[in-house]
């Protein structure tokens, strides 16, 4: 049994869901790794001694670089906002520890690329929370796809709909703050259904999109009381401050291999909470995911005889399908906080066996290329091509 100390970055909302992943992957998943939540750290002491003592960590601290170099610590675990992953992964990196990290990987593809460059160098293994990919129906599309059953494919259409900023008196959070979070939807949601695009139909080449925010004002959080992942219970709310990221970011692309894609984050969605839905139309065949469906997948063929030719629901439960036979019987259904167990699992095997994961840094670095071409799109309000990459890996 290999055991791996963790050190987490990080409290609240990924904070949470990776405290649970970690306790419950070695529960499902034998795969003779033992994880011991070790440290847990953040800023304000009481609030991460909290997290401590409610996530079941056996120690907490303040200072992340003093916990990087304690020699008894294996993995570092990212869940910070995004303005500090690549100081933090740089220096893990250097250290020598394995690195999980929360995306967007970095503000944008320079911070990316020095990130990658650096685990690559130091060997460790790197991997990036696209809990998504871990969904076993969208393992089920990636094997329909590999295996020729949509035939060449034509589109790829993703939206990724929130709508907990509709009161325009609720109140900012980081996720609002340019200098913090790099960009609202468009870097949060939209790196999601970049992600699954070039995990499911290959590289992006060129793109061309639009931004807006609708509320550029909102009350500022000015005392930060409790352990919350809710956004709006972070405290006292006094002056208001300037929004400075997209409130929806939309964009149109097209695919090396000739696909062609439309991409649409927003979180002015009324009556949308957490609505991730995608669509890939081939040659031979159709898939369709909605992630409020999460253990279906709908798939159309048009090999099947002309009169029961349709869309067909496929319940994604059974053993035969990606993660499944690590959980429940034929028929009982995942959440999503089974998606990062699958991810972890699949990060804690790929130490033991001292080989790379995906999504890793590399595909943090790609998906911040096309984060940035949309980006440079919007201000030229032209297509932009997707900087090519200097390194095959």
């Amino acid at each position: 049994m290999q055991v791996i100390n963790i050190a987490l970055i990080g409290y609240k909302f990924m904070g949470k869901a990776h405290s649970h992943a970690i306790d419950n992957a070695p529960f499902f998943f034998k795969d003779g790794v033992k994880p011991i939540k070790k440290v847990i750290v953040g800023r304000t002491e009481h609030l991460v001694k909290q997290a401590a003592e409610e996530f079941g960590w056996e120690e907490f601290a303040t200072d992340w670089k003093e916990v990087i170099h304690r020699d008894d610590i294996h993995v570092i675990d990212i869940a910070t906002p995004t303005d500090s992953h690549m100081e933090i992964a740089l220096e893990a990196a250097k250290a020598g520890k394995h690195i999980f990290c929360e995306k967007p990987l970095g503000m944008n593809a320079s911070e990316a690329r020095q990130m990658f460059e650096a685990a690559d160098k130091a060997g460790i293994v790197h991997m990036l929370g696209h809990n998504y990919r871990r969904v076993p129906a969208l393992g089920l599309a990636k094997k329909l796809i590999d295996e020729g059953r949509l035939g060449e494919i034509y589109h790829f259409r993703g939206v990724y709909l929130q709508d907990w900023l509709l009161d325009p008196n609720f109140p900012a959070s980081w996720k609002l703050d340019k200098k913090i979070a790099g960009s609202g939807p468009h870097g949060d949601l939209n790196a999601h259904l970049i992600d699954l695009a070039r995990y499911l139909v290959g590289e992006i080449d060129t793109v061309v999109g639009m931004d807006k925010t609708f509320v550029d004002k909102r009350p500022k959080v000015t005392i930060d009381k409790k352990l919350s992942s809710d956004l709006s219970a972070h405290g006292d709310m006094g002056q208001y401050q300037d929004v400075t990221v997209d409130d929806a970011t939309a964009f149109l692309a097209k695919f090396k291999n000739g696909a062609l894609g439309t991409f649409e984050a927003t979180r002015f969605a009324g009556g949308r909470k957490n609505h991730e839905r995608i669509e890939i139309n081939g040659s031979k065949g159709s898939i369709v995911f909605d992630f409020e469906r999460m253990n279906e997948l709908e798939f159309w063929s048009n090999e099947d005889d002309l009169e029961v030719q349709g869309y067909r629901r496929i319940m994604v439960t059974e053993s035969v399908h990606p993660y499944i036979s690590a959980w429940w019987p034929p028929g009982h259904i995942i959440g999503y906080q089974n998606t990062f167990v699958n991810e972890f699992a699949d990060f804690f095997k790929a130490i033991r066996n001292n080989e790379q994961v995906y999504p890793n840094f590399y595909d943090g670095w790609m998906n911040n290329r096309v984060l940035d071409a949309v980006t440079k799109s919007t201000s030229s309000q032209t297509w932009e091509r997707v900087e090519e990459k200097s390194k095959v890996f």
